[in-house]
């Protein structure tokens, strides 16, 4: 059977020429003219890729994206935002709520296949890694929204075989963490997005967290605890005026089974394992 395309418009004309595009792709096109019909669809038969506009009788493309992408039913479905204009907030916007691709009128044919392609790469990266669920959230770098952001996670962890007290330890680590990179990597710019990666695989959940910053280098951090010698950091904070504290990346890397920085500085990865069972 060929693969589905979900198509979520309420224009008959808008609908019929992206059937007959997804179709010459070799997709079979089923097509729902309202929010609340395209989830009854996925419900029923989840498609292999969405193809969602963003204005509805009933809600907008970014809250029909949102449910589906919160839900570990169904965030691994490749979502492709089809929008009336080109419009960097827009695209933000979808990315925020988790959509795989932005396509604007008027577009091409390769335009939406290079979308369609890319959204399902997405999904065939995720499978062979042996994840079951990715969530990608785009912040302003306020720490009100991190701690909203933190409290999604912490209800999204407890329907996992994470322990209550690793989950707790996660969201310890994701304060400490997502903190750092307003502070530092930021700069406290509150317009400047901070990335948050969730994935969860059969044995762990993953976090990325990515700011936009500069980067630094974690070997060469005099302001922060290092496991030689926890509080000679402590002298450093003082002669730069600094605020006391600096214990969050020593922290942190006691509460995850793996801590990773990226090569610049601005990405941190960070594992934990569920606990073995009996």
């Amino acid at each position: 059977m060929p693969p589905i395309a979900l198509i979520v418009n309420d224009e008959p004309a808008t609908s019929a020429q992206l059937a007959a595009l997804v179709g010459e792709l070799g997709f079979e096109a089923v097509v729902s003219s309202t929010g609340a019909g395209a989830l009854i669809h996925v419900a029923a038969k989840p498609p292999d890729v969405i193809l969602l506009d963003l204005t509805l009788p009933d809600a907008t493309g970014f809250e029909i994206c949102h449910k589906l992408k919160c839900d570990r039913e169904t965030n691994l479905i490749p979502i492709v935002l089809v929008a009336l204009k080109d419009d960097p907030r827009q695209m933000l916007s979808g990315v925020r709520v988790g959509s795989n691709g932005y396509i604007s009128k008027p577009y091409t044919s390769d335009e939406v296949k290079e979308a369609i392609d890319s959204a399902i790469a997405w999904r065939h990266e995720r499978i062979e890694h042996g994840d079951s669920g990715e969530i990608v959230f785009m912040l302003r770098s306020e720490m009100s929204i991190l701690q909203q952001t933190n409290d999604m996670l912490t209800d999204l962890f407890s329907h996992t075989p994470l322990t209550e007290r690793q989950i707790k330890e996660l969201k310890q680590v994701l304060t400490e963490m997502g903190g750092n990179a307003i502070e530092w990597g930021h700069r406290r710019n509150a317009d400047l997005p901070l990335k948050i990666t969730y994935r969860i695989g059969s044995d762990q959940v993953t976090l990325i967290i990515r700011d936009q910053g500069p980067g630094f280098d974690p070997k060469n951090l005099p302001h922060a605890a290092c496991d030689e010698d926890p509080i000679q950091h402590l002298d450093v904070r003082n002669e730069l005026g600094i605020r006391e504290g600096g214990f969050g990346i020593m922290l942190a890397k006691g509460m995850v089974d793996e801590f990773k920085y990226n090569d610049i500085g601005n990405q941190v990865t960070l594992v934990k394992r569920f606990a073995k069972q009996g």
